[in-house]
Protein backbone atom coordinates (compact mmCIF):
# COMPACT_ATOMS: atom_id res chain seq x y z
CA UNK A 1 0.00 0.00 0.00
CA UNK A 2 1.01 3.54 -0.58
CA UNK A 3 0.86 6.42 2.13
CA UNK A 4 -1.78 9.05 0.40
CA UNK A 5 -0.71 11.69 2.19
CA UNK A 6 2.88 11.80 0.01
CA UNK A 7 0.68 13.48 -2.31
CA UNK A 8 -0.60 16.68 -3.19
CA UNK A 9 -3.82 17.71 -3.69
CA UNK A 10 -4.16 17.29 -7.54
CA UNK A 11 -1.98 14.45 -7.63
CA UNK A 12 -4.82 12.74 -5.33
CA UNK A 13 -6.29 9.05 -6.58
CA UNK A 14 -10.07 9.63 -8.91
CA UNK A 15 -11.30 11.95 -11.20
CA UNK A 16 -12.27 15.50 -11.49
CA UNK A 17 -13.94 16.94 -7.70
CA UNK A 18 -13.39 13.53 -6.29
CA UNK A 19 -9.77 14.76 -5.74
CA UNK A 20 -10.87 17.83 -4.08
CA UNK A 21 -12.91 15.95 -1.94
CA UNK A 22 -10.58 13.23 -0.78
CA UNK A 23 -7.94 16.22 0.20
CA UNK A 24 -11.43 17.79 2.05
CA UNK A 25 -11.71 14.79 3.93
CA UNK A 26 -8.22 14.01 4.89
CA UNK A 27 -7.06 17.71 5.69
CA UNK A 28 -10.50 19.79 7.11
CA UNK A 29 -12.25 16.50 8.62
CA UNK A 30 -9.24 14.94 9.14
CA UNK A 31 -10.71 11.02 8.21
CA UNK A 32 -8.49 7.85 9.08
CA UNK A 33 -10.70 5.29 7.40
CA UNK A 34 -11.66 5.49 3.88
CA UNK A 35 -14.76 4.48 4.67
CA UNK A 36 -15.62 7.61 6.74
CA UNK A 37 -15.91 9.27 3.54
CA UNK A 38 -19.11 8.81 2.53
CA UNK A 39 -20.10 11.40 0.09
CA UNK A 40 -17.72 9.27 -2.70
CA UNK A 41 -18.71 6.69 -4.43
CA UNK A 42 -18.78 2.76 -2.64
CA UNK A 43 -16.75 1.63 -5.72
CA UNK A 44 -13.58 3.86 -5.09
CA UNK A 45 -13.81 3.93 -0.82
CA UNK A 46 -12.76 -0.09 -1.69
CA UNK A 47 -10.27 0.90 -4.24
CA UNK A 48 -9.16 3.36 -1.95
CA UNK A 49 -9.03 0.72 0.73
CA UNK A 50 -6.89 -1.78 -1.14
CA UNK A 51 -4.25 0.72 -2.93
CA UNK A 52 -3.66 3.51 -0.18
CA UNK A 53 -3.08 4.07 3.81
CA UNK A 54 -4.07 6.96 5.55
CA UNK A 55 -1.78 6.72 8.84
CA UNK A 56 1.56 5.97 9.07
CA UNK A 57 2.03 4.78 12.52
CA UNK A 58 1.04 1.39 13.60
CA UNK A 59 0.36 2.65 17.31
CA UNK A 60 0.08 6.22 19.05
CA UNK A 61 0.08 6.56 22.08
CA UNK A 62 -0.92 9.92 24.00
CA UNK A 63 1.12 11.34 27.57
CA UNK A 64 -1.39 14.18 28.49
CA UNK A 65 0.72 16.81 30.66
CA UNK A 66 -0.88 18.87 33.79
CA UNK A 67 -0.18 22.07 31.85
CA UNK A 68 -2.82 21.34 29.13
CA UNK A 69 -0.05 20.11 26.45
CA UNK A 70 0.18 16.62 25.18
CA UNK A 71 3.26 14.43 24.25
CA UNK A 72 2.70 11.81 21.54
CA UNK A 73 5.31 8.99 20.83
CA UNK A 74 4.59 7.36 17.28
CA UNK A 75 5.49 3.93 16.61
CA UNK A 76 6.50 3.59 12.88
CA UNK A 77 5.33 1.35 10.28
CA UNK A 78 8.73 -0.74 10.90
CA UNK A 79 8.81 -0.11 14.19
CA UNK A 80 11.02 2.75 14.96
CA UNK A 81 9.56 5.65 16.90
CA UNK A 82 9.38 9.10 16.83
CA UNK A 83 7.57 11.89 18.98
CA UNK A 84 5.62 14.93 18.37
CA UNK A 85 4.05 17.47 21.10
CA UNK A 86 0.36 19.36 21.09
CA UNK A 87 0.23 22.12 23.15
CA UNK A 88 -3.13 24.22 22.84
CA UNK A 89 -2.81 28.18 24.15
CA UNK A 90 -5.51 30.56 24.45
CA UNK A 91 -5.74 32.11 21.04
CA UNK A 92 -3.84 29.25 19.27
CA UNK A 93 -3.01 25.55 18.56
CA UNK A 94 0.61 24.62 18.17
CA UNK A 95 1.94 21.05 17.20
CA UNK A 96 5.92 20.53 17.45
CA UNK A 97 6.86 17.98 14.67
CA UNK A 98 9.73 16.21 14.35
CA UNK A 99 11.54 15.12 10.78
CA UNK A 100 13.79 11.90 11.85
CA UNK A 101 13.74 9.17 14.31
CA UNK A 102 16.92 10.45 17.06
CA UNK A 103 19.28 13.30 15.49
CA UNK A 104 22.60 13.08 14.42
CA UNK A 105 23.50 16.32 15.97
CA UNK A 106 24.22 14.96 19.29
CA UNK A 107 23.43 18.04 21.78
CA UNK A 108 24.60 17.72 25.05
CA UNK A 109 21.25 18.73 26.35
CA UNK A 110 18.73 16.96 24.17
CA UNK A 111 17.53 13.77 24.45
CA UNK A 112 17.53 13.09 21.18
CA UNK A 113 20.89 13.09 20.76
CA UNK A 114 21.31 10.19 23.50
CA UNK A 115 19.53 8.25 20.68
CA UNK A 116 21.35 8.57 17.93
CA UNK A 117 20.02 8.46 14.54
CA UNK A 118 17.64 5.94 13.04
CA UNK A 119 16.61 7.50 9.74
CA UNK A 120 14.78 10.39 8.01
CA UNK A 121 11.36 10.75 8.39
CA UNK A 122 9.63 10.71 4.70
CA UNK A 123 6.97 13.62 3.76
CA UNK A 124 4.04 11.62 4.78
CA UNK A 125 5.25 10.73 8.43
CA UNK A 126 5.45 13.91 8.92
CA UNK A 127 2.47 15.43 8.25
CA UNK A 128 0.85 12.09 9.43
CA UNK A 129 1.81 13.17 12.80
CA UNK A 130 -0.16 16.51 13.00
CA UNK A 131 -2.97 14.54 11.06
CA UNK A 132 -2.91 11.85 14.02
CA UNK A 133 -2.88 14.71 16.95
CA UNK A 134 -5.95 16.63 15.42
CA UNK A 135 -7.71 12.88 15.27
CA UNK A 136 -7.03 12.50 19.01
CA UNK A 137 -7.63 15.72 19.84
CA UNK A 138 -11.23 15.68 18.27
CA UNK A 139 -10.59 18.70 16.03
CA UNK A 140 -10.12 19.38 12.27
CA UNK A 141 -6.63 19.52 11.39
CA UNK A 142 -6.90 23.07 9.94
CA UNK A 143 -7.61 23.72 13.24
CA UNK A 144 -3.98 23.69 14.16
CA UNK A 145 -2.38 26.74 12.67
CA UNK A 146 1.00 26.52 14.19
CA UNK A 147 3.38 24.27 13.46
CA UNK A 148 7.17 23.91 14.61
CA UNK A 149 9.40 21.53 13.32
CA UNK A 150 11.82 21.38 16.58
CA UNK A 151 10.83 17.73 17.33
CA UNK A 152 13.19 14.58 16.98
CA UNK A 153 15.75 15.45 14.05
CA UNK A 154 17.98 18.19 12.15
CA UNK A 155 15.19 19.63 9.46
CA UNK A 156 17.65 20.70 7.06
CA UNK A 157 19.03 17.79 6.80
CA UNK A 158 16.02 16.14 5.39
CA UNK A 159 15.24 18.94 3.34
CA UNK A 160 13.86 17.38 0.76
CA UNK A 161 11.14 15.31 2.86
CA UNK A 162 10.52 18.27 5.02
CA UNK A 163 10.09 20.93 2.42
CA UNK A 164 7.42 18.46 0.59
CA UNK A 165 5.54 18.37 3.77
CA UNK A 166 5.59 22.12 4.76
CA UNK A 167 4.19 22.97 0.85
CA UNK A 168 1.83 20.73 1.52
CA UNK A 169 0.65 22.16 4.82
CA UNK A 170 0.90 25.44 2.58
CA UNK A 171 -1.66 24.11 -0.45
CA UNK A 172 -5.09 25.57 -0.38
CA UNK A 173 -6.55 22.23 -0.67
CA UNK A 174 -4.87 20.84 2.30
CA UNK A 175 -4.15 22.44 5.32
CA UNK A 176 -4.06 25.84 4.14
CA UNK A 177 -1.46 27.33 6.76
CA UNK A 178 0.11 30.46 6.81
CA UNK A 179 4.12 30.53 5.97
CA UNK A 180 4.43 32.70 8.82
CA UNK A 181 3.18 30.63 11.74
CA UNK A 182 5.23 27.63 10.28
CA UNK A 183 8.99 27.50 11.60
CA UNK A 184 12.41 25.33 10.84
CA UNK A 185 14.69 24.45 13.66
CA UNK A 186 18.34 23.77 12.55
CA UNK A 187 21.84 23.34 14.90
CA UNK A 188 23.26 25.32 11.55
CA UNK A 189 23.30 23.69 8.53
CA UNK A 190 24.68 26.91 6.23
CA UNK A 191 24.20 25.14 2.65
CA UNK A 192 20.07 24.21 4.10
CA UNK A 193 19.65 27.92 5.02
CA UNK A 194 20.49 28.73 1.40
CA UNK A 195 18.35 26.58 -0.04
CA UNK A 196 15.18 27.65 2.14
CA UNK A 197 16.10 30.89 1.56
CA UNK A 198 15.77 30.24 -2.18
CA UNK A 199 13.07 28.29 -2.16
CA UNK A 200 11.32 31.36 -0.33
CA UNK A 201 7.95 29.47 1.00
CA UNK A 202 8.08 32.66 3.43
CA UNK A 203 8.75 30.40 6.73
CA UNK A 204 10.00 31.32 9.83
CA UNK A 205 14.12 30.01 10.66
CA UNK A 206 14.82 29.22 13.91
CA UNK A 207 18.84 28.69 14.58
CA UNK A 208 19.65 26.68 17.99
CA UNK A 209 22.92 28.69 18.64
CA UNK A 210 23.07 28.09 22.41
CA UNK A 211 26.66 29.84 22.52
CA UNK A 212 28.28 33.16 21.20
CA UNK A 213 31.82 31.66 20.91
CA UNK A 214 33.27 28.34 18.60
CA UNK A 215 34.69 26.46 21.64
CA UNK A 216 32.01 26.36 23.80
CA UNK A 217 29.36 25.25 20.74
CA UNK A 218 31.58 22.18 20.28
CA UNK A 219 31.05 21.38 23.96
CA UNK A 220 27.54 21.51 23.57
CA UNK A 221 26.96 20.54 20.14
CA UNK A 222 29.63 17.84 18.77
CA UNK A 223 29.00 18.08 15.53
CA UNK A 224 29.39 22.06 15.52
CA UNK A 225 33.09 21.89 14.22
CA UNK A 226 32.00 21.65 11.25
CA UNK A 227 30.44 25.21 10.56
CA UNK A 228 31.77 28.35 12.73
CA UNK A 229 29.01 30.48 14.15
CA UNK A 230 30.67 32.68 11.64
CA UNK A 231 29.34 31.20 8.61
CA UNK A 232 26.33 30.12 10.23
CA UNK A 233 25.19 33.80 10.80
CA UNK A 234 26.80 34.45 7.43
CA UNK A 235 23.89 32.08 6.18
CA UNK A 236 21.27 33.74 8.24
CA UNK A 237 22.05 37.01 6.81
CA UNK A 238 21.31 36.10 3.67
CA UNK A 239 18.15 33.75 4.81
CA UNK A 240 17.22 37.46 6.00
CA UNK A 241 17.77 39.24 3.61
CA UNK A 242 16.19 37.33 0.93
CA UNK A 243 12.95 36.80 3.09
CA UNK A 244 12.71 39.78 5.49
CA UNK A 245 11.46 37.21 8.10
CA UNK A 246 13.50 38.01 11.24
CA UNK A 247 14.96 35.25 12.62
CA UNK A 248 14.73 33.14 16.05
CA UNK A 249 17.77 32.38 18.29
CA UNK A 250 17.32 29.59 20.31
CA UNK A 251 19.79 29.40 23.11
CA UNK A 252 19.40 26.70 26.09
CA UNK A 253 20.80 27.66 29.61
CA UNK A 254 23.44 25.74 30.66
CA UNK A 255 24.83 25.83 34.41
CA UNK A 256 28.12 26.99 34.09
CA UNK A 257 28.55 26.36 30.26
CA UNK A 258 26.50 29.20 28.24
CA UNK A 259 24.74 31.41 30.70
CA UNK A 260 28.07 33.73 31.97
CA UNK A 261 27.04 37.81 31.72
CA UNK A 262 30.56 37.96 29.64
CA UNK A 263 28.55 35.54 26.99
CA UNK A 264 25.19 37.41 27.25
CA UNK A 265 27.43 40.43 26.02
CA UNK A 266 29.32 38.65 22.97
CA UNK A 267 25.69 37.16 22.07
CA UNK A 268 24.61 40.51 21.88
CA UNK A 269 27.25 41.64 19.88
CA UNK A 270 27.16 39.16 17.50
CA UNK A 271 23.61 40.01 16.59
CA UNK A 272 24.34 43.54 16.03
CA UNK A 273 22.30 44.87 12.36
CA UNK A 274 20.76 41.56 12.44
CA UNK A 275 17.33 41.25 12.83
CA UNK A 276 16.62 38.61 15.16
CA UNK A 277 14.44 37.46 18.42
CA UNK A 278 16.38 35.45 21.20
CA UNK A 279 14.62 32.55 22.44
CA UNK A 280 16.16 31.33 25.80
CA UNK A 281 15.25 28.03 26.89
CA UNK A 282 15.66 26.63 30.26
CA UNK A 283 16.88 23.01 29.97
CA UNK A 284 14.51 20.22 30.22
CA UNK A 285 16.07 17.49 32.50
CA UNK A 286 16.36 14.05 31.51
CA UNK A 287 17.58 10.89 33.25
CA UNK A 288 21.31 10.68 32.25
CA UNK A 289 21.75 13.96 31.25
CA UNK A 290 25.88 14.80 31.39
CA UNK A 291 24.68 18.52 31.87
CA UNK A 292 22.58 20.76 34.52
CA UNK A 293 20.53 23.58 33.53
CA UNK A 294 20.65 27.15 34.68
CA UNK A 295 18.64 28.34 38.36
CA UNK A 296 15.82 30.34 37.18
CA UNK A 297 17.31 33.35 38.72
CA UNK A 298 20.58 33.32 36.41
CA UNK A 299 18.67 32.65 33.47
CA UNK A 300 16.54 35.70 34.65
CA UNK A 301 19.60 37.65 34.67
CA UNK A 302 20.94 36.43 31.22
CA UNK A 303 17.45 37.40 30.00
CA UNK A 304 17.90 41.23 31.65
CA UNK A 305 21.55 41.51 30.20
CA UNK A 306 20.50 40.97 26.47
CA UNK A 307 17.49 43.17 26.78
CA UNK A 308 19.98 45.91 28.37
CA UNK A 309 22.15 45.89 25.19
CA UNK A 310 19.10 46.23 23.00
CA UNK A 311 18.54 42.61 21.96
CA UNK A 312 14.88 41.37 22.11
CA UNK A 313 14.43 38.73 24.14
CA UNK A 314 12.35 36.28 25.43
CA UNK A 315 12.15 33.01 28.03
CA UNK A 316 10.11 29.71 26.61
CA UNK A 317 9.29 28.64 29.94
CA UNK A 318 9.27 24.90 29.50
CA UNK A 319 5.94 22.98 29.31
CA UNK A 320 4.90 19.05 29.86
CA UNK A 321 7.59 18.50 32.20
CA UNK A 322 5.62 16.03 33.77
CA UNK A 323 5.46 13.42 31.09
CA UNK A 324 8.73 13.64 29.41
CA UNK A 325 8.42 16.61 26.99
CA UNK A 326 11.85 17.51 25.93
CA UNK A 327 12.37 15.75 22.81
CA UNK A 328 13.83 12.37 22.80
CA UNK A 329 12.61 11.32 25.90
CA UNK A 330 9.41 8.94 25.40
CA UNK A 331 11.35 7.55 22.97
CA UNK A 332 14.43 6.85 25.35
CA UNK A 333 12.04 5.86 28.34
CA UNK A 334 8.44 5.34 27.88
CA UNK A 335 6.23 5.44 31.02
CA UNK A 336 2.73 3.98 31.01
CA UNK A 337 0.79 5.92 28.29
CA UNK A 338 -2.71 7.23 29.54
CA UNK A 339 -4.34 7.30 26.07
CA UNK A 340 -3.73 5.37 23.10
CA UNK A 341 -5.78 6.19 20.55
CA UNK A 342 -5.69 4.97 16.59
CA UNK A 343 -8.55 3.32 14.87
CA UNK A 344 -8.74 -0.14 13.78
CA UNK A 345 -6.64 -0.64 10.34
CA UNK A 346 -5.81 2.92 10.32
CA UNK A 347 -2.42 2.11 9.64
CA UNK A 348 -2.28 -0.10 6.89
Amino acid sequence: MRPILELFPEELPGEGFRKAQIAHWLYAKGALDFAEMTDLPKALREALDREWRLSEFSLVEAYPSRDGSVKYLFTLLDGQRTEAVYMPYENRKTVCLSSMVGCPAGCAFCATGAMGFGRNLTAAEILSQLLAIAHHQGISPREIRNVVLMGMGEPLLNLGNVLKAVRIMLHKKALAMSPRRITLSTVGIPKGIYRLAEEDLGVRLALSLHAPDDETRKRIIPTAHRYPIAEILEAVRHYYAKTKRRVTLEYTLLKGMNDHPWQARLLAKLLKGLSAHVNLIPFNPWEGAPVEGTPRAGILAFAEELRRLGVPTSIRWSRGQDVGAACGQLALKVPKPLLTPLPEGAGR
